[in-house]
């Protein structure tokens, strides 16, 4: 019973950290906020390992990452976004921009939990990659303007629910002997990051963009390919044509 547990303690410590990532945010600390979220995401990155090493899968476990993934990747992050970049907005356009991207990320979750995926590859940009972006590119407000973090979380929520493939590196397995040592690797993770909180956030923000325009630029690359193959038709068809007129 306890062995069967054990995975749902890590998803609810990413329940924890993204509820952390909130009030942080609201307490003015962005640095630490999107550290929280980047802790969140490694947690939820172990809670799938262990359930499958401990053969400890099951859909309460399934419907609990997804609930928390909605505060920690979602909730979160477009928070931090408010606060950093858009709460001198006009309340309308911040408020329905900052409420779009956990919806988005909701859309996202629920068609993965309904819909089989491609093996090793997620359809969509996952939520935590999504709103790891999010959190860590609020760390550049002073740098970047509001109508650009409002097209980056626009972009992020189109990348949510698209069709695009993501490579899916959650289904590498954890052994079992490496269990144990998975809350020392958090404890770790959690002392460098509390130490240098900006440095290490934009360091993960440089990952996880490239990982975000991986999918944009195999989006552009398949309609770039779509189109080519309707030129090559329409030539071929025109070439009918004018053969089947000429003789």
């Amino acid at each position: 019973m306890i062995q069967k547990s054990i995975p749902s303690i890590f998803t609810l410590m990413n329940l924890m950290l993204g509820m952390f990532g909130i009030m942080l945010a609201l307490d003015g600390r962005i640095g630490l906020a999107s550290i929280m979220v980047i802790i969140a995401m490694l947690a939820d990155g172990l809670d799938g390992r262990v359930a499958r090493a401990l053969h400890a899968e099951s859909e309460f476990g399934k419907e609990l990452d997804s609930l928390s993934d909605v505060v920690s990747f979602g909730v979160a992050p477009a928070l931090i976004m408010y606060v950093t970049s858009l709460q001198d907005l006009h309340s309308a356009l911040a408020w329905s921009v900052t409420a779009m991207f956990p919806v988005f990320g909701a859309l996202r979750l629920a068609r993965f939990n309904v819909r089989p995926g491609i093996p090793g590859y997620f359809i969509g940009l996952p939520i935590p990659a999504a709103g790891g972006v999010l959190a860590t590119l609020s760390l550049f407000h002073k740098d970047v303007s509001p109508p650009f973090m409002i097209v980056s979380s626009l972009l992020l929520c189109y990348l949510m629910v698209s069709t695009v493939k993501y490579p899916n590196f959650k289904k590498i397995g954890l052994p079992k002997k490496a269990l144990a040592g998975a809350p020392i690797v958090i404890i770790i993770a959690v002392a460098v990051a509390v130490m240098f909180p900006e440095q290490i956030s934009k360091m993960i923000f440089v990952l996880l963009a490239l990982y975000a325009l991986y999918g944009m630029k195999q989006n552009v690359d398949r309609v770039a390919a779509s189109a080519r193959r309707r030129r090559r038709r329409r030539g071929r068809s025109e070439d009918e044509v004018y053969h089947s007129k000429n003789g």
